[in-house]
């Protein structure tokens, strides 16, 4: 089985991330809030990254310039690869897909996150913010 190969931006300015906040409620009726970090699954003959780069422009609709390899996240179904990144232009918000979809039932919102108020929040990846935000790279 082929793993699913992702990139993840993590976007720090000055002492906040940039992450996608999600609001679901289930089939059930049963709501789940969580936080994810931009990025997605790697296109055919994309790098890595290139394949951050469209993501964050898809989700947050800024262009971004990477600052480093963070690591990487591998689970039996998938690998996440992480990189630190700065805007280089334009103003996060909701864009691509995630605007496209974003109902009351599945909501989507761009928000900024104090690093100090992680441990509040419910959201995967928190060591690799930790890393961007300490400038804490690695090689590919």
């Amino acid at each position: 089985m082929n793993k699913r190969v992702s990139s993840r931006g993590i976007i720090i300015e000055n002492d906040y991330v940039y992450l996608m906040f999600r609001r679901r409620i289930k089939e059930n009726g049963e709501m789940k809030e969580y936080y994810v970090i931009p990025g997605g699954g790697i296109n055919e003959n994309e790098t890595l990254e290139e394949n951050v780069k469209r993501e964050v422009k898809e989700e947050f609709s800024v262009d971004v310039k990477i600052n480093g390899y963070i690591g990487k996240d591998e689970s039996e179904e998938t690998i996440a690869n992480f990189f630190s990144c700065s805007i280089i232009s334009g103003t996060p918000k909701l864009g691509g897909e995630e605007l496209d979809r974003c109902t009351e039932n599945n909501y989507y919102e761009v928000r900024k996150v104090k690093i100090e108020d992680l441990d509040k929040i419910d959201v995967m990846g928190k060591d690799m913010i930790i890393k961007a935000f300490n400038k804490v790279y690695t090689s590919i």
